[in-house]
């Protein structure tokens, strides 16, 4: 165990060594330029063999040095939660430091036709979940992905016999001053390239990647500059900031990160002698295999118990972002919302937007600041704690932008209850009833189960001046968790593409839900009965994100890594 300090004696211990990087930390701005490799395996001992030279390349959870470590909370952009940590001198992650932040992280994980290819034992393959034996493609309609089949990328299209997608390889890259990628991710690309000839055939890079057949799959964080520097932001291509309210498992953080996170990451839980309710860390075992869930259980898995522990499994994503589409539908729907409520077309922009999401375009939740007034003075607020260099301050306005609730808004007039914030995680906001004191943790147990981790950079460019749809840009998602079916394709297929449980009938998320012109689909944005309005229809949504790619694939721990470079995996 790798962390004696730092960790309250109640928190789960974890091996950090063991636990490939990217399950438990975003890589975030740190490293802002991404490259996706997608591998197949036509000789299982060559694979293995691969499998075995790239072992110490990848990057575990083991905590770094990072030589920027005490950069100040009084930045331009919005405080997060984990600068508070990080202004106060405090640990973010558990264990001593043990290495250096490296310039280039990488990460892998296998298909489960991949781990078939590389001679894991049948025995061992048995143990492994359905959801995952099927893989992507095969639960495309419960996914609502059988729309888009034919618009996937050749990679994903082609992906069965000798070309199916065995492995991926996922390289996060700190970048120039000038928003470039550092010189390290050529060169560890070049040794990827370099170790596929090795293998003489047996381990093929696979093209296909885009609409240019590249050999693989570029990332990018949006960038802004400022004179000669570009510096990575935390939107998307739609102009939204994202990457708030991830949730916090226990082990996750250090006991003074995990404190400050947990506001808003965690889990509510009841406490009789306040007679309210507070957060905790999730269950570790909603996201590492071979821990106890939220269920008090630890799930069945492959054996030897060995070979699953401080793994997860991950759904990859490529989700196309149709920008043209988005901005015209925003400023169509704006002419009229400016129209009802008697607002300036600029705002009714802005609150559309937000309605949609579920937060401003900064990212300040609707819940927080439910009208454009409230936001902009949530603005000058934040903008005066800057000035005057007011940490304190700061710090309390971070926890904001995670640290809220439902209870006060159970019909959505401030936060619509179908907006994509409030689907992808309902917080107290499923529960039956709400008590005098506006609480309810009842839902709050189903929603604990269904969370997840998401990681993931942006990829491609275009036009800001003339934004299309056409070309090669979106996002890449990457949900990570232990039970594919009970959290990612629960949320995806539940929350993401009905609307049973928001009483919203067959109403889909207005963001990245299905919208067949069809169904004439329609997102209501309640008001205020005090207002003296009709609720708000966008009618007519049109379709503003499509998958193009991806797959199931399980992230094996250390051990195991070594178990299946070394083909010495017994699973009695």
């Amino acid at each position: 165990m790798t962390n004696a300090t730092n960790t309250p004696s109640s928190a789960t211990l974890l091996d950090l060594a063991d636990i490939q990087g990217g399950i438990l930390r975003t890589y975030g701005d740190g490293f802002p330029k991404g490259r996706n490799f997608y591998l197949t395996v036509r000789d299982a001992r060559k694979g293995r063999a691969f499998v075995e030279a790239l072992l110490p390349k990848i990057t575990t959870a083991a905590r770094w040095k990072d030589p920027k470590r005490d950069e100040p909370l009084l930045r331009t952009r919005n405080p997060r939660v984990k600068d508070i940590v990080r202004a106060q001198g405090e640990p973010d992650y558990p264990g001593r430091v043990q290495l250096m932040k490296p310039k280039v992280t990488l990460n892998i994980g296998f298909t489960f036709t991949g781990l078939l290819a590389l001679g894991v034992p049948t025995r061992t393959l048995r143990g492994m979940p359905d959801d995952f034996i099927d893989g992507m493609e095969a639960r495309a309609a419960l996914l609502g992905d059988d729309p888009f089949l034919d618009k996937r990328d050749a990679v994903w299209r082609n992906s069965k016999g000798d070309r199916r997608v065995h492995i991926l390889l996922t390289l996060y890259a700190q970048q120039n001053p000038d928003g470039t990628a550092c010189p390290e991710l050529k060169a560890e690309t070049d040794a990827i390239v370099a170790l596929c000839k090795k293998s003489r055939g047996g381990v093929v890079l696979l093209d296909g990647v885009g609409p240019d057949n590249a050999q693989w799959q570029d990332l990018s964080a949006v960038m802004r500059q400022d004179g000669e520097n570009w510096w990575p932001t935390n939107k998307e291509h739609f102009g939204l900031s994202d990457g708030f309210g991830d949730p916090v498992f226990s082990g996750q953080f250090s006991g003074e990160a995990e404190q400050v996170r947990v506001a808003g990451g965690g889990k509510l839980v009841y406490d009789p002698k306040k007679k309210t309710y507070k957060w905790e860390p999730l269950a570790t075992g909603e996201f590492l295999l071979g821990y106890p869930d939220e269920a008090q259980e630890i799930p069945g898995a492959a054996m030897p118990i060995a070979f699953s522990r401080n793994g997860a499994f991950m759904a990859y994503r490529k989700l196309h972002e149709a920008v043209g589409t988005f901005n015209r539908y925003i400023d169509e729907q704006a002419g009229r919302y400016a129209r009802m409520f008697h607002v300036p077309k600029a705002e009714a922009v802005e609150t559309i937007k937000a309605k949609m999401v579920g937060r401003w375009e900064d990212g300040v939740p609707l819940t927080i600041a439910p009208t454009y007034a409230d936001w902009q003075r949530f603005r000058a607020d934040l903008d005066k704690a800057r000035a005057e260099k007011n940490k304190a301050r700061l710090a309390e306005i971070a926890l904001k932008f995670t640290n809220f609730t439902y209870a006060s808004d159970p019909a959505g007039s401030k936060c619509p209850v179908t907006s994509h914030l409030r689907r992808a995680n309902p917080r107290d906001g499923l529960g039956p009833t709400f008590t005098a004191d506006g609480l309810s943790g009842d839902g709050s147990a189903i929603i604990n189960r269904r969370r997840i981790l998401r990681r993931g950079l942006p990829y491609g460019q275009y036009d800001a001046n003339a934004p299309t749809d056409d070309g090669d840009h979106g996002i890449i998602f990457m949900a990570i968790c232990t039970n594919l079916f009970r959290q990612f394709e629960f949320v995806q297929q539940q929350w993401m593409q009905y609307g049973l449980d928001f009483n919203a009938g067959s109403d889909t998320c207005p963001v990245i839900g299905n919208h067949p012109k069809a169904d004439e689909p329609k997102m209501v944005i309640p008001v205020d009965p005090e207002v003296g309005k009709l609720p708000f229809i966008c009618d007519r949504v049109p379709q503003l994100v499509e998958p193009r790619g991806g797959d199931y694939f399980f992230l094996p721990s250390m051990t195991a890594l070594r178990m299946i470079g070394m083909g010495i995996i017994d699973p009695t």
